[in-house]
């Protein structure tokens, strides 16, 4: 069997001095069947293509999601097709036209993926019959060319963290499982920033770069609450949301009783107090859920409520306090088991894992022990 030629409608657009792009649109089945990856590797001490390998989860997100019920992918493939390609338009002074794309019976293919390996990995395995897509292209000359789109498409900076968050809960469909995981937690940070409550506009997010907490913080502790804390009783297994009322309620009484009993340390930035540093979030964060634990026993009471009181909570609270050392002093955290002692200035803890882990234990234990 010989060669082919596919022939896809596209348009030319010049830009540049002798530059022309092609807009068009391909099957994204068909797509690994005109181009191929140019993996970077080393051949004799030069270097060859400008791919990073597939990454497999990535690819099997976008997979599920091609194959959910309504997906829309508008960002384009980008493909740099080498001379055998060419543009024939439907007359000499229009830029339609169809360009005509080889089909080698040897299996070499016309064009390289500048931008798009994982769309594509993702199209070809996809349980779909087809799904079209977008395709921006160029003629380039050399490798070298080729590689320097690679570098200049993959070189902006990525969405900042804390505005994928402050989307993430305003969209309908499949996100990647990082930011769908964050759903729900994003949709209550949101809430208590800019709905009444303690820490109205006091969390620091895309649209509110002023404030002093970081979001992630934030999310990050209430993530943990819907897991196995506090928030965990009014959570809907199925879902991953569930009674976001109570729970809003319930977080906005204990940061109250908070802002309450550590007054003096609440109004001052991170680098001034740990209370809002994301050290002192996450801890006080598992207090909460602890203190939840010890409010569960006093269930069958008639007066029990199920969402504990700002009262209940400043009350709890002062077991603690004069423990604390979120802006001045030392924390002393006892021995470690070769018996040393632990100590930390109050501005050496940090928002790292062994910190928290370190502080978090402290108040928990030093509230048990009250």
């Amino acid at each position: 069997m010989g060669d082919s030629i596919l022939c896809v409608p596209a348009l030319k657009i010049k830009q540049g001095e002798g530059r022309d792009i092609f807009s068009l649109a391909v099957d994204g089945k068909k797509i690994s069947q005109i181009a191929s990856i140019s993996r970077i590797n080393r051949e004799n001490d030069e270097l060859k293509g400008y791919q990073r390998p597939e990454v497999l989860s990535h690819i099997k997100e976008i997979q599920r999601y091609i194959e959910s019920s309504n997906p829309i992918i508008p960002n384009p493939i980008i493909i740099a097709f080498d001379e055998s390609v060419s543009f024939e338009p439907i007359d000499e002074s229009s830029s339609f036209g169809y360009l005509k794309i080889p089909l080698f019976s040897d299996g070499k293919k016309a064009g390289f993926i500048v931008d798009g390996q994982q769309r594509t990995a993702a199209l070809r395995d996809a349980d779909v019959e087809n799904f079209m897509m977008p395709v921006s292209a160029f003629i380039a000359h050399t490798d070298e060319e080729q590689r320097e789109q690679f570098m200049l498409v993959n070189s902006t900076k990525p969405l900042p963290k804390t505005l994928l968050n402050e989307l993430a809960p305003y969209t309908l469909g499949r996100l990647p499982s990082d930011l769908q995981a964050k759903k729900f937690p994003s949709m209550l940070t949101l809430s208590m920033n800019f709905q009444d409550g303690p820490l109205k506009g006091l969390i620091k997010t895309a649209t509110n770069p002023s404030g002093v907490i970081a979001d992630t913080s934030i999310i990050k502790m209430i993530d943990a609450s819907l897991r196995e804390g506090a928030l965990y009783r009014f959570r809907d297994s199925k879902t991953g949301t569930g009674d976001s009322i109570s729970m809003l309620q319930l977080l906005n009484n204990f940061w109250t009783a908070v802002h309450h009993v550590f007054d003096e340390d609440w109004n001052k930035k991170p680098r001034y107090s740990r209370l809002l540093h994301g050290v002192g979030i996450m801890s006080l964060g598992s207090l909460m859920d602890h203190i939840d634990a010890q409010h569960m026993l006093f269930e069958n009471l008639e007066d029990w409520n199920p969402i504990p009181t700002v009262e209940f909570y400043i009350e709890e609270l002062k077991f603690i306090k004069d423990k604390c050392h979120w802006s001045s002093g030392a924390w002393d955290f006892g021995v470690d088991i070769d018996g040393i002692s632990i100590t930390r200035k109050w501005n050496q803890l940090q928002n790292v894992s062994k910190d928290i882990y370190l502080l978090s234990d402290y108040i928990v234990k030093t509230y048990d022990n009250a």
